[in-house]
């Protein structure tokens, strides 16, 4: 099945995988070869992503939210930006955490809140994901 994962700054992904798992809005979605067709609307978390069909190496990618599109033999994601497990280095991105939560709470303003929030969840999506890559390599 193919699977392309498109960002805002192109395409990410574009290969063939046997399976991919999707924070949907109404919940995670498996997907598998000849899968009903469907759109819907993808939440901030995790995608992992199987390449054979008794394979056991997932690969992480931590999503902003989106876009589904799934017909039988294809997956298509759109989204504002995805990273891939190696590319997401923990110190820094428990940094960038702590910063946002600092954000959050030093401010009255409710655009500035609400922005603290976005960067809250994308940062512990993206720890998540780190956490997910370390354990994989043990």
């Amino acid at each position: 099945m193919d699977f392309k994962l498109i960002t805002l700054a192109g395409v990410k992904v574009d290969q063939p995988i046997y399976s991919a798992t999707i924070p949907a809005v109404d919940g995670e979605i498996s997907i598998f070869p000849g899968h009903e067709p469907l759109v819907t609307m993808a939440k901030a978390g995790v995608i992992g992503v199987t390449y054979e069909k008794d394979g056991d190496e997932v690969d992480y990618f931590a999503i902003s939210g989106g876009v589904v599109e799934v017909s039988y033999d294809s997956i298509q994601i759109l989204v504002d930006e995805a990273d891939h497990s190696d590319d997401i280095i923990e110190a820094e991105t428990k940094a960038a955490l702590e910063r946002a939560i600092k954000m959050r709470d030093e401010t009255d303003d409710q655009v500035e809140r609400e922005k603290a929030h976005r960067l809250i969840d994308r940062h512990v999506v993206r720890l998540k994901v780190a956490d997910l890559q370390r354990r994989k390599r043990r």
